[in-house]
């Protein structure tokens, strides 16, 4: 083993004959190279801080400041209010050296304050959120105070080149909405949901809420929202993630799918190792903070805090609640093939190749060693009931070679799992499709490391996906990963001929290290009794991965309607007809446009949107009228989308009262109901572009499929979307089998026949308007 080969590399004896030192050089010097790699990592780190601290301001500005007051004070000019004169009584002397510190100190004063206004002026003009309410477009049209802000926020951080966590003490804290106005929102967004009877009755609830404890409640969250640097961020981590006790398998952990319209390579090792490299140069640009951050309109910066745990970090098991651990570094990943874990060193002086990586792995795939009793199976403790996995830990993990293999595993950078079967899609047969993204879901329920932050998941075949974990940060961060390492892939030249990874190793790799385990029988009969819930977990979820290529983006921009709007429409016209009713409907927003912001809810399910559904099922509406409906409902879902980003969101803000009133042991009857609704159709859209490498409509090929999640509600579908060019968008719907209501592939017929109904109503529209 590793670690007893490191315990022996270096020992001290007395003899009769004097000392005898004995040391392995191979070791030392790994030694050493970590030690230089984590003081260069430190002074990066150094660098970066101070850019930032400084940031939109530079750092040789305060040079050249301290060169013009030398330069004024010494050409006898008083530099302001005489300054440099007024501080020198306070020096030791009158001497040259002391005349330029006297500069020194206020050339620095000065530029404190110049740089503190920067930073403050620019938080100030992002505060401002009107521009995301004017019309966007060719055509636009943009207020006299939008073009005078954008002007100066461009001036203020365009002269200054941002890294990745530039603007996080720039950006405004998330703001807290009045209770009136969160009031209101809900009451309006649950009116198509409710009858006369329920809905005034719910009226008169949130009145008393409103009038009463809802009073106090706001005031505890105000303090909050001032003290904190998130209101909501810190409360939603640990209420809605961490202290969570079902199965992260199916139930939170999401999935990200390979760009399946290309197929560099068939070769499993050689994909693996690639995609390896790519995680690993992506880490680095992370650390060194060199990965821009993402700007809305090329200008207004969204938060970019969560990057920091996508690597080194794993969900730690708790009796109550789990937490999240981040490792400063790690230079190892754990690859698991056939009920296997290997310990993989990445770094030897540094990253190691593709080439390289591509020998380790093809040594672990050649590895004919058969796994150690429990080991197969030990990652169903990560898929199971975190209570059962959190006892698990503290008896059979937490001492000897078991400790050291399990945190071996939980510092990993990621955990790489080489699957026994082919990731197929065929449009021909999507059933292949389907079970493509089942495998990245929950794989055999034992074959992925659910607590990880996510899981690199490699098909015999070449292609690949990932599983992540949900607590750390949200899909977006994940999908910005996943979208660098596609095109990587595509426009690297990383694929020789017969589809190995260009170029011969430059040094001899490591050798892949299999981890130990001594599971006694009680801990194999723990392992067994997570596989068999993980099992009923994989049996029950069912996933219908639909293709719409008849047409995308680019018909939905010519009806001049928001594509996201649009294929919302379409998913409440499906549900309506799925279920005969309308439904309460998730649909997640960022709100990164303020400092740690992660999501909000938007209610897609509105006044405006049900009666349209409506319209399209009545017969006696013509399709002028149901087309105005459309374009209500569309522009609606809109202005809720922007609210929701804007911080003007109703579930975050319920959700803060909840827990406030938890604290003060008080019970609001208004709190608990809301806070009780099951949304029974969740959704998301997965977005893409964020790495600006390449134009997606110029290569809509090195888009990736998306990805998905199960439902949240037992009796409801999971429906995750991306609209992955001008035409073609990826649905992924999935639901419970043991619910008689829902049908994931009845609903992605629905999504289809919705969508061919929404075509043809505008072909139709648009027919009419040209015989006028």
């Amino acid at each position: 083993m590793a670690e007893a080969h490191s315990a022996v590399a270096f020992s001290f004896t007395v003899t009769h004959e004097g000392w005898d030192v004995n040391f392995d050089r191979e070791v030392l010097n790994l030694v050493w190279q970590s030690g230089l790699r984590s003081w260069k990592k430190r002074l990066a780190r150094f660098q970066n801080s101070i850019h930032n601290g400084v940031y939109p301001g530079h750092l040789w500005t305060l040079w050249v400041l301290i060169s013009i007051t030398a330069g004024i004070h010494f050409s006898g000019f008083k530099v302001p209010y005489d300054l440099v004169t007024k501080i020198m009584p306070y020096m030791r002397g009158q001497s040259l050296m002391w005349q330029l510190v006297a500069c020194g100190l206020v050339s620095l004063t000065i530029w404190l304050c110049i740089i503190f206004t920067l930073r403050y002026t620019l938080k100030l003009l992002l505060m401002y959120k009107g521009w995301m309410y004017e019309a966007r477009g060719k055509n636009r049209q943009i207020s006299r105070g939008t073009k005078l802000w954008l002007s100066v926020v461009k001036v203020l951080s365009g002269w200054n080149k941002p890294k990745l966590y530039s603007f996080q003490g720039s950006l405004p804290r998330l703001p807290l909405p009045s209770l009136h106005d969160t009031m209101t929102r809900y009451l309006r967004s649950v009116r198509p949901l409710l009858d006369d009877a329920n809905y005034n009755r719910m009226v008169k609830l949130a009145a008393d809420f409103e009038n009463g404890i809802g009073i106090k409640l706001q005031r505890y969250l105000w303090l909050k929202s001032w003290w904190s640097t998130n209101y909501v961020s810190d409360w939603w981590e640990d209420y809605v993630y961490l202290r969570g006790r079902s199965p992260l398998m199916i139930n939170s952990n999401f999935y990200g799918i390979d760009a399946i319209l290309t197929y560099p390579t068939k070769i499993q090792a050689a994909r693996a190792a690639t995609a390896i490299n790519s995680c690993l140069n992506y880490r680095r640009l992370v650390e060194r903070q060199e990965l821009e951050p993402i700007l809305i309109q090329g200008l207004v910066p969204l938060c970019s805090w969560q990057y920091e745990r996508i690597f080194n970090t794993a969900r730690i098991p708790g009796a109550e609640i789990d937490r999240i651990q981040h490792w400063s570094d790690a230079n190892h990943i754990v690859v698991y093939h056939k009920g296997r874990y290997f310990k993989v060193i990445i770094y030897k002086g540094r990253i190691l190749r593709p080439s390289e990586i591509q020998v380790q792995i093809q040594q672990i795939l050649d590895d004919k060693s058969q796994p150690l009793p429990g080991e197969e199976k030990l990652a169903a403790l990560t898929a199971g009931d975190r209570v059962h996995w959190a006892h698990a830990r503290r008896h059979f993990f937490s001492r000897g070679v078991n400790k050291l293999s399990l945190d071996t595993i939980e510092k990993a950078a990621f955990v790489v799992a080489l699957d026994d079967v082919p990731y197929e899609y065929e449009p021909s047969q999507p059933d292949k499709l389907d079970r493509f993204g089942k495998i990245l879901l929950h794989g055999k329920g034992y074959d992925r490391w659910f607590d990880k932050s996510f899981t690199l998941c490699v098909g015999s075949n070449g292609r690949l996906g990932f599983n992540s974990e949900h607590s750390w940060a949200d899909a977006a961060v994940m999908a910005h990963l996943g979208e660098y390492l596609f095109l990587d892939d595509e426009f690297s030249g990383r694929y020789d001929e017969n589809g190995n990874c260009i170029g011969k190793p430059e040094i001899e790799p490591p050798v892949p290290l299999r981890l130990q385990w001594e599971m006694k029988s009680e801990c194999q009969t723990a392992i067994n009794m997570a596989v068999t819930a993980a099992q009923k977990l994989i049996d029950d979820i069912d996933l219908r991965i639909y293709v719409h290529d008849h047409y995308g983006k680019g018909f939905v921009k010519t009806c001049k309607l928001s594509p996201d709007a649009y294929l919302q429409m379409a998913l409440q016209l499906a549900y309506y007809r799925d279920a005969g009713k309308f439904s309460l409907t998730y649909e997640a927003s960022m709100t990164r446009l303020f400092r740690e912001g992660r999501t909000e809810t938007v209610r897609p399910c509105t006044v405006e949107s049900s009666a349209w559904v409506k319209a399209m099922e009545d017969k006696s509406f013509s399709t002028e009228e149901r087309v105005k409906l459309l374009q209500v409902a569309c522009m609606q879902h809109q202005i809720g989308y922007q609210d929701a980003m804007c911080g003007k969101g109703i579930d975050r803000h319920l959700f803060c009262l909840y827990v406030v009133s938890k604290y003060l042991e008080v019970d609001s009857p208004f709190l608990k109901e809301v806070l009780s609704e099951p949304w029974r159709l969740s959704t998301s859209q997965t977005p893409h572009g964020q790495t600006g490498r390449v134009d997606p409509r110029e290569h809509p090929n090195c888009i990736s499929a998306g990805g998905g999640f199960g439902p949240v509600a037992d009796d409801g579908y999971g429906v995750s979307y991306i609209v992955a060019g001008e035409d073609i968008i990826f649905f992924h719907i999935s639901h419970k089998k043991s619910s008689k209501q829902t049908d994931c592939h009845r609903f992605a017929l629905n999504i289809e026949r919705a969508l061919a109904d929404m075509k043809k109503l505008f072909e139709d529209y648009k027919m009419m308007n040209g015989t006028k």
